[in-house]
């Protein structure tokens, strides 16, 4: 499987699960609640932080309508992605803060300008939202860069998403897939974690899952069957404004998805040798083990009978399987029913 670098982490096959904590819009146009959105997706262990660059003028116009007319300020999208708008040195601020936290700067563009600015501040790669998938000249822009593109196909057939990611790798771009479904939030029965195997077998690159569902449990199957990238959308509060609150995760489930991813990459990464564990465990199996022991007290010169034996922990006595072995013997001495019975109990 193809692999790329983003950053410092290493994305595909045998490496841990790349984990995307998507912002979207939920900062509402606040820079300071982005900064904090920073240091929660930090502080919860996800490997990047993600937003939405957008540039009104560049890419919507009065034309375009809400999908669901949810704001209380905003005539239409236009108005609404022109609040959601950062300058250049607020954008090259929110990057500067990823890196000191240690996590991943990344923003969806979603024009050439906003691919423009986003390069220059050293974005370490594209992510092409269901959208913009259709967009062959923003793709393009991209493409040049030689940086790896992440691809959701939320809206896209097989046909399309094949003659795009054949094109990508033909053209030697690092390319990494997402399954996605465009539906805000996603019902758990249209997820389609089945679709993460299906590209596996397709395509020789990294697969994974963005997830719009606003539950951990996707997130969580898609990890334990070892997607490759994960991309999730994350609030403060369920309660808080906005559109992509209703498709997101808090961030204390946040939290508990990278830790899985953390434990599923140490338990792949940890094969088990089972008959070198079973002889690790030699001094366990004897705790655990039973040996034969009187039923009840056993008088010196009595022939013992299968009647007046069973077995009891632990297994440093005569083994329950030479059980054959003991009976007929005859006692040395009186054997107490809360004791093992030893070889040299028994005459030969």
């Amino acid at each position: 499987m193809q692999k790329f670098q983003i950053g410092n982490r290493t994305v595909g096959l045998g490496e841990k699960c790349f984990v995307v904590a998507e912002v979207a819009q939920s900062h509402d146009g606040s820079l300071g609640l982005a900064h904090a959105f920073i240091d929660a997706a930090a502080h919860a262990g996800a490997d990047a932080i993600k937003f939405q660059t957008h540039f009104a003028d560049q890419e919507s116009t009065l034309d375009e309508e809400f999908r669901v007319n949810f704001s209380y300020q905003d005539k239409n999208r236009y108005e609404y992605w022109r609040r959601m708008e950062f300058t250049e040195s607020q954008w090259i601020e929110l990057a500067k803060h990823a890196q000191d936290r240690n996590i991943i700067f990344l923003s969806s563009a979603f024009s050439v300008q906003a691919v423009e600015m986003l390069d220059k501040i050293g974005m370490p790669a594209w992510k092409i939202g269901s959208g913009e998938i259709y967009s062959d000249h923003l793709i393009a822009r991209m493409k040049e860069t030689k940086k790896p593109l992440l691809l959701s196909s939320g809206m896209s057939d097989k046909l399309f998403i094949n003659q795009r990611v054949t094109k990508l790798i033909n053209a030697q771009v690092p390319v990494g897939l997402f399954q996605c479904t465009t539906k805000y939030p996603t019902p758990l029965e249209e997820v389609g974690l089945n679709i993460l195997e299906e590209f596996k077998q397709e395509f020789d690159i990294p697969v994974g899952l963005s997830d719009h569902s606003g539950a951990i449990f996707p997130s969580l199957v898609a990890i334990a069957r070892n997607a490759d990238m994960l991309e999730v959308h994350f609030t403060f509060n369920k309660d808080m404004f906005g559109p992509d609150v209703i498709a997101s995760i808090t961030v204390d489930e946040l939290s508990k998805i990278c830790e899985l991813r953390d434990a599923t990459h140490l338990m792949n990464m940890s094969p088990v040798d089972k008959n070198e564990m079973s002889r690790s465990l030699d001094s366990t199996r004897k705790i655990f083990g039973k040996s034969v022991s009187p039923r009840y007290d056993i008088p010196a010169g009595t022939v013992l009978t299968e009647e007046m034996l069973t077995f009891k922990k632990p297994a440093i006595g005569i083994p329950e399987n030479e059980l054959e072995k003991v009976i007929g013997k005859i006692t040395k001495r009186d054997l107490a029913f809360n004791k093992l019975i030893r070889w040299d109990d028994l005459n030969p």
